[in-house]
């Protein structure tokens, strides 16, 4: 087809094509209108997106979903948490938002499912995102959830569009159309980049709950539907000289009893599961997180995205270098902590190389997780008290220092909470200025002090900066100038508090130049 057809777009509401639909995972259903006609593709490096909404990844296990578990051993599959409020709900609008545009709901707007605050003009999804910067690739997206196209969260951009209204029709018939419009596109035309999404899982979630033979059920019905696409794409007489990504992920998770909105742990489980070239196979990262489906898709195109973006997302198959992540054989189980599973593995005293925790104006007692800085994953941390904002440190990623003189002081304690991180000596020698980056969580209350200090050549620490307000999950950089004959800097984050909150020090990063 030629490459100067214009871009336009496809609606279909109608009951009738889904009812026309076969329904099954294996069903090779023919929908009720023909398949829109796509540009014909100019990229050999294509992408497949397949939402599911509601599916939470520790029930997968549990049903019949080869296909999804044929990914897991030949791709990288990386689970994490989700915000909750104050940032956003746990629902569809922000969970979408956020996969879309590859940033976090502070950025795109998107709170909860009315949409209010939304910036895509400013965060658009990638589909809008790739038809600025690479316009001749040819894209698709279909969905049956229709504030994904009636608010722009990801049908923009698209050069042909499925829109279905699976809340006023069903999901269950308008998810098999969308598969089978999807099928017939990857066999008989040449896309480059689509976006699918099923909605029946999160249905069988709020109508039977997730722990239900229901819910085991529609993922065995959206595995066939991903099997059929996987099978489509492998038919493809140019398969053989293309370089296919294909990305999996979800929205949010629901509870064991069904619903989602909320703080729970069940409710804030995602994953992003990706194979595709340099992707590696059978990978389970612990830093990966929702925002990083846009960022894959960029860097599997060939695309550098530009910092003006303002991504919060990296490609799935990037590693953070955090020092902190070298700490996992050192991840133990609760202490003290009553509300954690006994069998998350997720907290430390044990620094880093270089690093270390001073603690000798530490009072006695308390909470053995939390006495003094420690190093803990979202997993366990978060898990210790819900709903005093700990689920919005959502730019740590894996392992991250944490100071916490709320959490220490539920156990009998006496004297102050008063610990200081020291991170390594760093070579400035020569150099004119020096960057400290990193990214912070810190709840600022009462007479508690968060301070960052700069000890030149081991000399006596003079501090540089000094937190009296909140700061939620931000980046800083600070930029200081190496004084006359300073060969080396190290950087010390001394807290203080009595039943105040909390900091959190990651991504801690120094440069000279």
């Amino acid at each position: 087809m030629s490459r100067s057809l214009s871009r336009r777009s496809v609606l279909a509401t109608t009951a009738a094509a889904a009812t026309a639909a076969a329904v099954g995972p294996l069903a090779t259903s023919t929908a009720a209108h023909a398949a829109p006609a796509l540009p014909d593709g100019t990229s050999k490096d294509k992408v497949l997106v397949v939402g599911m909404d509601g599916l939470r990844h520790d029930v997968i296990a549990a049903a019949k979903a080869p296909y999804l578990t044929s990914m897991m051993a030949n791709g990288t599959y990386g689970t994490s948490l989700l915000y909750a409020d104050p940032m956003a709900a746990t629902s569809s609008g922000p969970g979408w938002s956020t996969v879309s545009t590859g940033v976090w709901p502070d950025k795109h707007g998107v709170k909860e499912n009315s949409f209010a605050g939304k910036d895509y003009a400013k965060y658009p999804g990638f589909l809008a995102r790739l038809a600025q910067v690479r316009p001749q690739l040819s894209t698709y997206a279909a969905v049956d959830w229709k504030p994904l196209d009636t608010q722009g969260t990801v049908t923009p951009g698209a050069d042909a569009k499925l829109v279905l209204d699976g809340d006023r029709d069903g999901y269950t018939g308008h998810d098999a159309t969308i598969a089978a419009e999807t099928e017939s596109i990857l066999r008989n035309q040449n896309p480059d980049v689509l976006f699918v999404y099923f909605g029946q899982t999160d249905i069988a979630g709020h109508n039977s709950g997730a722990g239900s033979a229901a819910y085991r059920d529609a993922i065995h019905v959206q595995d066939g539907y991903l099997g059929r696409l996987l099978t489509a794409i492998r038919a493809r007489p140019s398969y053989a000289t293309e370089r296919w990504t294909v990305i999996v992920t979800t929205d949010h998770g629901h509870t064991d009893s069904g619903g989602h909105g909320g703080s729970a742990i069940e409710e804030r489980r995602t994953f992003v599961l990706a194979q595709g070239p340099g992707i590696a196979a059978g990978a389970r990262p612990a830093d990966t997180r929702l925002v990083d489906v846009a960022a894959t898709v960029f860097r599997q195109l060939g695309i550098t995205p530009d910092p003006a973006w303002g991504l919060d997302g990296k490609p799935i198959q990037e590693r953070s270098t955090d020092p902190f992540e070298i700490l996992y054989p050192a991840l133990a189980a609760r202490a003290d902590e009553t509300g954690i599973p006994a069998g998350v593995l997720g907290w430390t005293h044990t620094a880093p190389s270089g690093w270390s925790v001073v603690n000798s104006a530490m009072g006695t007692g308390g909470v053995a997780e939390w006495r003094g800085w420690s190093f803990a994953t979202d997993e366990f941390w978060s898990r210790s008290q819900r709903d005093q904002s700990r689920e919005l440190n959502v730019r740590s990623r894996g392992i991250f220092a944490v100071a916490d003189s709320d959490e220490w002081d539920d156990k009998a304690s006496s004297g102050p909470y008063d610990s200081t991180l020291v991170t390594p000596a760093y070579a400035v020698g020569g150099k004119s200025t020096v960057t400290l980056a990193l990214t912070t969580l810190y709840r600022q209350e009462g007479a508690q002090s968060a301070r960052v200090l700069a000890s030149w050549n081991g000399g006596t620490p003079v501090e540089v900066k000094r937190y009296t307000s909140d700061v939620i999950s931000r980046p800083q950089t600070l930029t200081l100038d190496v004084p006359s004959g300073a060969a080396n800097v190290s950087f010390r984050f001394h807290y203080t508090g009595s039943n105040n909150w909390y900091w959190v020090i990651d991504g801690v990063k120094v440069t000279a130049s």
